[in-house]
């Protein structure tokens, strides 16, 4: 079946565009039955010297809150085939053509003797990367074929990541003199997080929805809405007055109402929403219109086991010591921490604002 373009190598396909053979290699598009084994040959992304250079055709974006894996940096990509276009959804996920693929590549900062910076910052831009002090881990790929998404890990070995479709975990150095134990998730993994409606099971898009990307992108500095919608690559783009933006938690600048259900949202959400994994929760955490109560003040657990460290409601009021909510995001059992999976380390910086809003709540439980 064709797509109206051709998955071609991407050296053969960058020499019939450019008979010099000087630009950077174009973007293909591989079936399922033909993944390959090497990341390179989509075209998406690339080492050239100590940069890392994503391809021309791509959009590099980040989100308003990123979802926290460990304290890593994330570069991400959206390809869109030529001639199609993304269409504009309110709050679910834009629709992406098939041909689409979303990439994010994992990596740490370090000081030159390889242990990491747990708490490193970066402006998104690609240009500003060195990569004499980058740790590349990983790039993740959902491709978008005829029959819905697929997940692919590739995991960094030298100048080329390969395929990993059971995973990996590896053992690092932190500049802090600990050790992190980093997760690759394996296919199935990835799947088990982005099936985002539990019933129909289908891996879904994350991070692409407007309220996560209503922001400057990290390159230019314009709108990244109004630059793809410019750009011929979205569709059904409303007045930007019209749009809601989750808070940006680079700045501290929205309120802290705003700030926490944000953080929830992108860190939670995804399963527990009225059609997620944790739907029989009863605890809804994507930003939607949900009261306090829905989102768990006052409310017992439903089967939280040994999970709920002994306290009795997801959320007190004016104090999350005893609160569930804040208890999973303080921990990293296993069998007890929250989110369950792309985590091994808590966020320091996530639990406190959590911590905080839980605590500026009035009201009691009787």
């Amino acid at each position: 079946m064709s797509y109206g373009f051709k998955a071609v190598p991407c050296i053969l396909l960058a020499c019939l565009l450019c008979s010099s053979c000087s630009r950077q290699p174009a973007v293909s598009f591989f079936s399922a039955d033909q993944y390959p084994e090497n990341l390179s040959a989509w075209g998406l992304i690339h080492k050239q010297g100590n940069a890392l250079v994503p391809a021309e055709d791509t959009h590099v974006y980040d989100l308003n809150t990123p979802l926290f894996t460990d304290y890593a940096l994330k570069l991400r990509t959206l390809y869109i085939p030529p001639t199609r276009t993304a269409q504009y959804q309110d709050f679910d996920a834009f629709v992406l053509p098939v041909g689409s693929i979303i990439s994010k590549t994992f990596f740490y900062q370090h000081a030159g003797d390889g242990a990491l910076i747990l708490d490193a910052s970066w402006d998104g831009n690609p240009s500003s990367l060195d990569l004499t002090r980058t740790l590349l881990l990983e790039t993740r790929l959902l491709v978008k074929q005829s029959d819905g998404w697929d997940a692919l890990p590739y995991i960094w070995r030298g100048d080329d990541a390969y395929l990993a479709i059971t995973g990996d975990l590896q053992t690092l150095p932190t500049s802090d003199g600990e050790v992190l134990n980093y997760l690759v998730p394996s296919r199935n993994q990835c799947a088990s997080c982005h099936a985002t409606d539990h019933t129909a099971g289908d891996i879904q898009p994350i991070g692409i929805k407007a309220r996560h990307l209503n922001r400057p992108d990290p390159i230019n500095g314009v709108n990244q809405l109004t630059a793809w919608h410019a750009r011929g690559t979205l569709d059904g783009l409303p007045a930007m007055e019209n749009v809601f933006a989750n808070a940006d938690m680079t700045t501290g600048d929205a309120d802290l109402d705003h700030r926490a259900r944000s953080y929830l949202d992108i860190n939670c959400g995804h399963c527990h929403n009225a059609a997620g994994a944790a739907d029989t929760s009863g605890l809804l955490l994507d930003y939607a219109d949900h009261d306090l109560k829905t989102m768990g003040e006052c409310k017992p657990p439903i089967a939280a086991g040994r999970g709920s460290g002994g306290h009795l409601y997801s959320i007190v009021p004016g104090d999350s010591d005893r609160s569930i909510l804040a208890y999973r995001m303080n921990t990293t059992d296993p069998a007890t921490m929250m989110p369950e999976l792309g985590r091994t380390l808590v966020h320091k910086e996530g639990q406190a604002l959590i911590a905080q809003w839980i605590d500026a709540m009035q009201g009691a439980c009787l």
